[in-house]
């Protein structure tokens, strides 16, 4: 199929053949099948003596690309139905029920491994065949470091549904976890909970993070930083992760918020004046009004006893903001405090802090997600709620690579609402001629030469092997 665009006026039947809707999510579509991921999911998904009407890899596929394009809930699946002409034969919502009920606890791995396989062939298509290194303060970190940043969010759920329960802020729902690879904006694991599971629980992050990190390439699970809030700070956490480290040919760091007890305190009483350091801002630029400090040879011994060998608190200072909550101690000196702990073993304290607080980036990838997917579980079922999850993080996969290999410059910086309205939903017409389908993208279209241009880089992209 060609991609092109025209310049004429519509002129179409009565019953709206030739018209494509959202002929930019088939991008995305397209994209899947480049890089093997519907392939991929569709030997995993195979089961011996049973031929399904619709391949369950296609399945899924369609149903990340649907959620991408801003589907909300299975019936959304209609949309692409009604673009046979372009996509061919397309699951009905019941078959998409039936296939996301399909996915056991031992498919989902076999999923989860597809998944895998595909991202080590994206990732050998980006320069240097790594990731973009992540970025702190206007400087590119290490190149060979991948950064995973793992946080739990609540979703509302507006009706009863299995699994939902009260959560710590009063409201109905579920309480997901998470991780996303700042490097690219892949949310490479999520794990759906209840509402009321705790935010620090240790098996929870430890689950998600070793789901997470057999997502990556096996080449880049060498050097790692994992950061975290204090929801993180947790000493089987902080062990497991200093486990990591010690393994032969690995060198994990992690960077993860502390809590700022009474003990914490006493030690920021210690620090002399001369030993704050100016912060830096999200630009690398001076900091009015914040300091940094080391805290780690001033606390008390036995508190740093329980906590792993080479660990070091830094601690923040800053004026607080108008309105802002603060402690009976902070009240008192005028400072606002926040603490994390590191097990990295150079660089200035500014930057390293500046390193942690980038850390708040993920709370714009859980907002993506939201608005793609997240934000409305379609089931009352627990088991399809975890598989539509996982159709959002394919959905996350196929956005994030398109925008990896194929977006130009124009539209990469583009949050989702507004990737849908320049790219994904753009009308196009198809046309038949010389045994071929062309797709006609309007040229009054003001991203037109950006959608044809993706279109041509999705199409050039090696298929694996």
């Amino acid at each position: 199929m060609k991609v092109t665009s025209w310049s004429r006026g519509l002129s179409f039947s009565a019953d709206g053949s030739g018209v494509v809707a959202h002929a930019g999510a088939v991008s995305l579509r397209m994209l899947a099948d480049r890089v093997g991921l519907t392939a991929g999911l569709s030997s995993a998904l195979t089961r011996r003596g049973f031929t399904a009407g619709h391949d369950r890899g296609r399945v899924l596929v369609d149903v990340a690309m649907m959620i991408a394009a801003g589907g909300e809930s299975i019936a959304d699946i209609d949309t692409l139905r009604h673009q046979d002409q372009v996509l061919g034969p397309v699951a009905s919502p019941p078959t998409v029920w039936r296939a996301l009920d399909e996915l056991t606890p031992t498919r989902l791995r076999r999923l989860e491994r597809a998944r895998a396989r595909a991202r080590a062939h994206v990732w050998g298509l980006l320069p240097d065949g790594r990731p973009p290194a992540a970025t702190v303060a206007g400087v590119c970190l290490d190149p060979r470091l991948v950064v995973l940043d793992v946080d739990a969010t609540l979703v509302v759920a507006p009706s009863e549904k299995e699994g939902a329960t009260g959560t710590r802020k009063k409201t109905f729902g579920f309480h997901p976890i998470g991780v996303w690879c700042d490097n690219t904006s892949e949310l490479l694991a999520m794990t759906l909970r209840p509402g009321n599971a705790g935010s620090n629980t240790v098996s929870d992050h430890i689950d998600v993070l070793a789901a997470a990190i057999g997502q990556l390439p096996a080449q880049h699970r060498r050097r790692l930083l994992v950061r975290a809030d204090g929801a993180g700070a947790s000493h089987g956490l902080l062990d497991w992760l200093t486990g990591l480290d010690a393994k032969p040919g690995r060198h994990v760091e992690y960077s993860v918020g502390f809590a700022i007890s009474e003990t914490v305190r006493h030690a920021i009483g210690l620090v002399p004046a001369a030993a704050w350091q100016v912060a830096v801002d999200a630009d690398g630029d001076v900091r009015e009004h914040a300091d940094v400090a080391a805290l780690t040879g001033l606390l008390d011994q036995g508190l740093l006893a329980g906590w792993p060998a080479g660990m070091r608190v830094i601690v923040r200072r800053e004026h607080p903001h108008p309105g802002a909550p603060l402690t009976l101690f902070e009240h008192r000196d005028g400072w606002r405090y926040q603490a994390f702990v590191t097990n990295t073993t150079v660089g200035q304290l500014a930057f390293l802090e500046a390193r942690h607080r980038a850390h708040a980036r993920v709370e714009d990838r859980i907002r993506h997600a939201k608005d793609t997917g997240l934000g409305r579980l379609p089931s009352c079922e627990y088991s399809i709620n975890q598989a539509w999850l996982t159709c959002v993080t394919l959905a996350a996969d196929l956005t994030a690579w398109l925008r990896l290999l194929a977006l130009p410059e124009a539209l990469k910086p583009c949050e989702p609402k507004a990737l849908r309205y320049r790219l994904l939903h753009v009308p196009a017409r198809l046309t038949r001629g010389s045994r071929q389908r062309r797709l006609l993208i309007p040229r009054s279209w003001p991203w037109a030469v950006a959608v044809l241009r993706t279109f041509t880089r999705v199409m050039a992209i090696p298929a694996p092997g």
